[in-house]
């Protein structure tokens, strides 16, 4: 599926032994898929840790309701890889090309819909690409 999230400002906590903290709360968004499609509800999170080595840390989480009305929650946790100049410069809001960048995922889906139950077994993975008003993932079911 494509998932697209958007965020609003993102909130500083500062430096912490793991690295610079900041949350970026969802406002948004939506996903389409060959079996899923609908909106994320505004409420989610985006928790990001800048560690020391360069590496942006994600953890994110959602909760999305299909077009038929099934809630799901989405739990991701990835990283964001760049060279340091890349990195500086996204730092300072610049866009990247998507040559400069890796943004890798993994996914864990949650439902009590029985419809979606399928949902609760499925281990996925996928890419991202960073745009002006946020990620846009493409997430696989992998086996």
């Amino acid at each position: 599926m494509t998932l697209t999230v958007d965020f609003a400002g993102m909130v500083s906590i500062g430096q912490t032994p793991a690295g610079m903290r900041r949350i970026a709360p969802v406002t948004g968004g939506h996903f389409t898929g060959e079996r899923l499609n609908g909106t994320v509800l505004p409420g989610g999170n985006d928790w990001v840790i800048n560690r020391h080595d360069g590496v942006m840390v994600i953890d994110v989480r959602l909760t999305l309701q299909t077009n038929d009305g099934a809630l799901i929650y989405l739990a991701y946790q990835g990283r964001f890889l760049a060279n340091d100049d890349a990195m500086a410069r996204f730092a300072k809001g610049e866009a990247l090309d998507a040559s400069e960048y890796s943004l890798a995922i993994s996914a864990k889906f949650e439902c009590g819909d029985a419809r979606y139950s399928w949902l609760n077994n499925v281990v996925a993975v996928g890419t991202g690409e960073r745009t002006a008003s946020g990620p846009i993932y493409s997430i696989f079911e992998i086996g």
